[in-house]
């Protein structure tokens, strides 16, 4: 029996047997990517879930060194969707049949924004008569304020740590009170606490990032016990700090495989959590996002957002399907998802089956 074979039989990897998987090319990697798909089709299925994504706002108080919406970065064209137009997307996605809607926006805090979250989820609830589901990504706030917005009727939250590694997170993000990594993990905490799906990822091929810390990453997710991963490449934006360090990147072909080789070996570590397939693996790969959910990812998010913003949340560059209007992604992404072999659930929240065992087991 292989090395490859041998660490593919067991239910636990250790450090250095995930270190071994990430290296693996060629007919190594495929097996992998085939115990992925087994294990994919055994505990989730061949269902695919849609989640519609309103990019609502590119105003951020954040400065994160990878980041194209980042505070500092004055050739950003800052946008700010009206209630109305954020209920418009959320109604397109409701009448398509998606099921759940994502609303997305840099990272701002105070007691006039959390009111306003307050207002479009409930409206959200109304127009949709309760059965839109909800998940937000909006960093980091004050425990009471993700409660606040779970009463509201949130119920999934998308916070990615970045890396999971102190040093590392310090590389790729200021060292002061407004990005401290501490503050970051008890987000996470108060998540949890406040009755969220949790949901956490990484960039993949950062600047400075190695094997061993995209083994940590995987690992900090697993004693998380996190309900659903969000993550794909680091694809680097030529106004941010970061581009100092292109020249020394992996490739962009050896990110779009490592960031593969993440969600397979991912989806073996965590069999029946959600994993959403990256828009960013479609920057690199035209059907790259086909390609995660073979491998084991079980969520897409079709952007929703008005055609005439899309360009401006442009976290990295050569983002696709911005120049597409709602109705262009839901039919393209519709034929993707068929010949990739999978399935749409329509009209259904695809809530993690992880969180909801968790939660029968308590």
């Amino acid at each position: 029996m292989s090395d490859i074979r041998e660490i593919l039989s067991k239910d636990n990897f250790t450090h250095s047997e995930i270190v071994k998987l990430l290296s693996t090319e060629k007919d190594d990697r495929s097996l992998l990517f085939e115990a992925a798909a087994a294990t994919k089709t055994k505990y989730i299925g061949n269902i695919v879930f849609f989640r519609g994504l309103i990019e609502f706002s590119n105003i951020c108080s954040k400065n994160c060194y990878y980041c194209g919406i980042r505070k500092d970065n004055r050739k950003a064209s800052r946008y700010n969707l009206s209630d109305e137009e954020i209920f418009e997307a959320a109604r397109f996605a409701f009448e398509s049949n998606y099921g759940s809607v994502v609303l997305q926006g840099g990272e701002v805090e105070g007691e006039a924004f959390t009111l306003r979250m307050e207002g479009l989820l409930r409206g959200i609830k109304q127009l949709s008569d309760g059965r839109l589901g909800v998940t937000l990504s909006l960093g980091e706030q004050k425990p009471d304020v993700y409660k606040r917005w779970f009463d509201a009727g949130a119920h999934r939250y998308l916070l990615r740590i970045e890396s999971s590694d102190r040093d590392l997170y310090y590389k790729i993000h200021p060292q002061n009170n407004t990005h401290r990594f501490e503050r970051r993990l008890q987000a996470l905490s108060d998540l949890r606490t406040a009755g969220y799906q949790v949901g956490t990822g990484v960039m993949i091929g950062l600047p400075f990032q190695t094997l061993d810390h995209l083994a940590s990453d995987l690992l900090f997710m697993k004693e998380m016990d996190i309900d659903m991963c969000g993550m794909g490449p680091y694809i680097e934006h030529a106004d941010t700090p970061l581009w100092n360090f292109h020249d020394g990147l992996l490739p962009i072909e050896e990110r779009f495989n490592l960031s593969l080789k993440m969600i397979a070996i991912l989806r073996l570590m965590m069999k029946n959590i959600n994993i959403a397939s990256a828009t960013a693996l479609q920057a690199i790969d035209p059907i790259g996002r086909e390609k995660a959910l073979k491998i084991g990812a079980n969520i897409i998010m079709p952007n929703i957002t008005p055609g005439k913003y899309r360009d401006d949340y442009k976290l990295y560059e050569n983002k696709p399907c911005t120049d597409e209007e709602a109705s262009d992604c839901k039919n393209c992404l519709e034929a993707r998802i068929h010949l990739s072999g999978n399935k749409i659930g329509y009209d259904e929240w695809g809530d993690s089956l992880h969180f909801k065992s968790r939660k029968e087991e308590a």
